[in-house]
C-alpha cells in the first residue's frame, strides 16, 4: 500500500472499522443487481425487475437522511442495528415471496421496507472525518481511499451477486448480500472509540435539514442523474450479455468498469492537488458524460468492456470531490446526513435509470438502453454548469469548515441561505 495510505491507518480503531464498513458495503453493489438477476431469472421480465430494483432504490432515497439525520442526533450504534434488522427482514421476505410465486404486489411492499437500509459509507466517512478534520490531506487520502473501497465493492459485488443467482438458486444473490449487511453493521456498531459523538437537538439547536444548504442542493441533484447513468448501465449490460448469449459475463464486464474507477481513485489519493475542488468536480461530471457516448456503439462484449473502463476512470476522483465539498457546505453536527443525501441523489437515480432503461429494452433492445445512459449523463453535466455559482459562494453556517482545498475557513454566523 502507499505510503500515505498507510499513514491514515495509524490512527487506532482504523483498521478495525474500515473492514467493518468493507463488509457492510458488500450489499450497495450486490442487493440491486441481485434482485435484477433473481426477478429475469424466474420471470423473464425486465422491467418487472427494474420497477422492483427502482422502488428499493426510491425507499432507500427516502429513508436514508431520516436515518441519518437519527445517527447524527443519537449515535450510530442506537439507530444502524435496529433499522437494519428491519432492512434484513424485508429483504428476506421478498425473496421468499419471489421463490413462492406471490402477487407482485407483495414483493413491491417488501422491496419498499427494505430501503430502511442505512448508508453504511457516510457511516465510516464521518468517523474519517472526526479523526483528520484538522489534517486535510489525510482526509483526502480517506475520501480517496473509501471510494476505492466503494468500486471494490462495485467489483466483486456484482460477480458475487450475478454468479450465485445464475449459477446456485435465483435467490442466493440477494440472501447473501442482506448477510454482509447484517454481519458489517454489527461489527461497526461494536467499535465505540471511533464513533462520532452524538449531536442531541436541544432547545436551541438548529432543526433543519443539511438540505438547506445551496452547495449541497446541487450536489444532490446532479448526482441524481449520476445514479441514473448507474442504472441504466447495470440493467443495459446484463440485457446486452444475455443477447450476446453470455449472461453471466454481465458480472466480470460491470466489474471492468469499477476497476477503472478503483484504478483513478488510487492514483487520485495519492495527489495534493492544488485550485480550486469546484472546477475540479465539474470537469469530473463533464467527463462522465462524454464517456457514455462510446457505450452506444458497442458492438460486442470486448468493446463493451473497454468503453466502460474509460468511463470508470472519471467516477471515483468526481466522488471524492464531491465528500470534500459536502464537508465544506454541511455543519458538523449535520455531516452524516449531508454525505447520506448525495446517496439518496443516487438511489433516487438508479430507480430513474434503471426503470426507464428495463421499459427501452423491452420496446427496442438491450443497446438502445445506453441511450438512457447518454441522457443522464448530459442532464448531469447540465445541472452541474447550472449550479456552479453557488458551489463556488461561501456556505454560511453554524461553525468553522473547510472549503475545497482543505484549507480552515471561519463561516459567517446566521441561517443558511435557503
Amino acid at each position: 500500500m502507499p505510503s500515505p495510505y498507510r499513514a491514515i491507518f495509524a490512527a487506532p480503531g482504523t483498521k478495525a472499522f474500515s473492514a467493518a464498513g468493507l463488509i457492510g458495503r458488500m450489499p450497495l453493489s450486490m442487493v440491486g443487481v441481485g434482485i435484477l438477476t433473481m426477478i429475469s431469472e424466474i420471470t423473464g421480465r425486465y422491467a418487472m425487475a427494474s420497477a422492483l430494483t427502482g422502488t428499493l432504490a426510491l425507499a432507500a432515497a427516502f429513508f436514508g437522511p431520516q436515518i441519518s439525520r437519527l445517527v447524527d442526533q443519537y449515535g450510530q450504534r442506537r439507530v444502524l442495528r435496529p433499522a437494519t434488522l428491519v432492512s434484513v427482514a424485508a429483504v428476506t421476505g421478498l425473496l421468499l415471496a419471489a421463490a413462492n410465486g406471490l402477487p407482485d404486489w407483495t414483493l413491491f411492499v417488501c422491496a419498499a421496507v427494505a430501503g430502511c437500509v442505512p448508508s453504511v459509507g457516510s457511516m465510516i466517512r464521518a468517523r474519517w472525518t472526526v479523526i483528520y478534520h484538522d489534517s486535510p490531506r489525510e482526509l483526502h487520502t480517506a475520501y480517496s481511499f473509501e471510494s476505492v473501497v466503494d468500486e471494490v465493492c462495485f467489483i466483486f459485488g456484482p460477480i458475487l451477486a450475478i454468479g450465485l443467482s445464475t449459477t446456485w438458486f435465483p435467490e442466493a444473490g440477494p440472501l447473501i448480500a442482506a448477510v454482509c449487511l447484517l454481519v458489517g453493521v454489527w461489527l461497526l456498531t461494536a467499535q465505540r472509540s471511533t464513533e462520532p459523538a452524538p449531536h442531541p437537538r436541544g432547545e436551541h439547536t438548529d432543526r433543519t435539514s443539511a438540505l438547506r444548504s445551496p452547495g449541497l442542493r446541487v450536489l444532490t441533484a446532479t448526482f441524481v442523474a449520476t445514479g441514473a447513468i448507474f442504472g441504466s448501465i447495470d440493467v443495459s449490460t446484463l440485457a446486452f450479455a444475455e443477447e450476446q448469449g453470455a449472461k453471466s459475463s454481465a458480472s466480470f464486464i460491470l466489474a471492468i468498469w469499477a476497476l477503472g474507477s478503483c484504478i483513478a481513485g488510487i492514483v487520485f489519493g495519492l495527489l495534493h492537488l492544488k485550485g480550486r475542488s469546484e472546477l475540479r468536480w465539474l470537469l469530473g461530471v463533464c467527463a462522465m458524460a462524454v464517456s457514455m457516448i462510446p457505450l452506444l456503439l458497442a458492438g460486442n462484449l470486448p468493446f463493451l468492456a473497454v468503453a466502460l473502463f474509460v468511463s470508470g476512470l472519471a467516477i471515483a476522483p468526481t466522488m471524492i470531490t464531491t465528500m470534500a465539498l459536502i464537508e465544506a457546505h454541511v455543519p458538523r453536527a449535520k455531516l452524516t446526513e449531508g454525505m447520506t443525501w448525495i446517496s439518496t441523489g443516487l438511489a433516487v437515480g438508479v430507480a430513474v435509470g434503471s426503470s426507464v432503461t428495463g421499459l427501452v429494452i423491452d420496446a427496442a433492445g438491450a443497446q438502445r438502453g445506453y441511450v438512457v445512459s447518454i441522457a443522464a449523463g448530459t442532464a448531469a453535466a447540465a445541472v452541474a454548469f447550472a449550479g456552479y455559482r453557488r458551489l463556488t459562494k461561501p456556505a454560511q453556517g453554524e461553525e468553522p469548515a473547510t472549503d475545497g482545498d482543505g484549507d480552515s475557513r471561519e463561516e459567517p454566523r446566521g441561517d443558511r441561505v435557503a
